[in-house]
């Protein structure tokens, strides 16, 4: 639904925004990370203005190989480009790096989650270091048996590499996500099999997924220090399971945050958080139905328009799509979406 046309178009007036701030430059990227198949990127480029379209340059980011018949305009990569000048685009991309699971134990101390291959847990050790450190500040946990967090560290200093890539333009990112005033007491780590819920078995047979932290995320890109790039968490193809190591009693591991290469950290402006049914609305989607006089006068428009009207209602559902969160780090370009969105 992510990549539906109409979804599409909207990020495509958004690259537009992107491209008026910047002063309209000889080359515009749009950088799809976590590409799929290239679904959005395609439609993205296909929505934009004849004038906007012969500037812009698109790049689909994925581990996957290209698929046949991609449109030739695209550039392949396993890596987002060096330099990026427009908008970075991570739909659904920062549930792909894989986190550690911490639960409570019976003396009320966060310990690791670790899991055999057919899925039966053990507590660990205690939850230490910087993870410990990133707990206490972003996913606090009351002394009480049994509740649990993701430790979504890996995913800040991810976020943080791929929007050091952007030297002026926009970094977006679009999740699932919690925020620290409404963190889920049991976690949300959970596997997809054919589009339907399982256990999160880490054998390779169903995708495993975990909701993101985006509130940590924003705030790791504007922290004083340095960035770092963990190792082993970038762009997991659609369709594997997201857990970066899964031998007997280790999956639900993240990358060790001391496997990173040092990056100097760059002075932004406060990251923004809101819902994409806000974001969407800001970008001219909002589900209205169209007038019924359109139906004598024009039927077959006015089907087009329902069925429209009917996507971007599902795409802004406040307790569906629209609840998703978007993550939104201007660099060197005002915020293009209207700050009451």
């Amino acid at each position: 639904m992510h990549a539906s046309p109409l979804f599409a178009r909207a990020v495509a007036r958004l690259l537009c925004r992107v491209d008026q701030a910047l002063g309209r430059p000889a080359t515009l990227d749009f950088v799809d990370l976590g590409a799929g198949r290239g679904e959005l990127v395609t439609g993205v480029l296909a929505a934009l203005p004849a004038d906007v379209a012969a500037r812009a340059r698109g790049y689909a980011v994925e581990v996957a190989d290209r698929p046949a018949g991609l449109d030739a305009r695209i550039t392949w990569l396993s890596e987002p480009p060096d330099a990026i000048t427009g908008l970075l685009f991570a739909n659904e991309w920062l549930d792909n790096v894989p986190v550690d699971v911490a639960e409570v134990d019976s003396a009320g101390v966060p310990r690791l989650v670790l899991v055999a291959a057919d899925g039966t847990e053990r507590l660990g050790e205690p939850v230490s270091g910087v993870a410990a450190d990133w707990l206490a500040r972003w996913w606090p946990l009351p002394a009480e048996e049994g509740l649990r967090a993701e430790i979504g560290l890996p995913r800040d200093l991810a976020w943080a590499a791929a929007v050091d890539r952007v030297v002026q333009g926009l970094a977006v990112a679009v999740d699932y996500a919690h925020t620290t005033d409404a963190r889920p007491p049991f976690g949300t780590l959970t596997g997809f099999r054919e589009g339907r819920e399982t256990a999160p078995v880490p054998d390779g047979s169903c995708d495993i997924t975990a909701h993101v932290a985006l509130d940590a995320c924003a705030a790791a890109r504007t922290a004083a220090g340095t960035t770092r790039t963990p190792s082993g968490t970038a762009h997991t193809p659609s369709g594997t399971a997201h857990t970066a190591h899964t031998p007997s009693d280790t999956a639900h591991t993240s990358p060790d945050p001391a496997c990173t290469s040092p990056g100097t950290a760059r002075a932004l402006p406060a990251a923004r958080l809101l819902t994409q049914r806000a974001a969407l609305h800001a970008l001219d989607l909002t589900g209205a139905r169209p007038p019924l006089a359109l139906a004598s006068t024009d039927p077959a428009a006015y089907v087009r328009a329902l069925a429209s009207a009917g996507e971007a209602a599902e795409l802004t559902a406040p307790g569906g799509l629209g609840g998703f969160g978007w993550l939104l780090q201007p660099v060197g370009i005002p915020d293009p979406l209207p700050r009451d969105a």
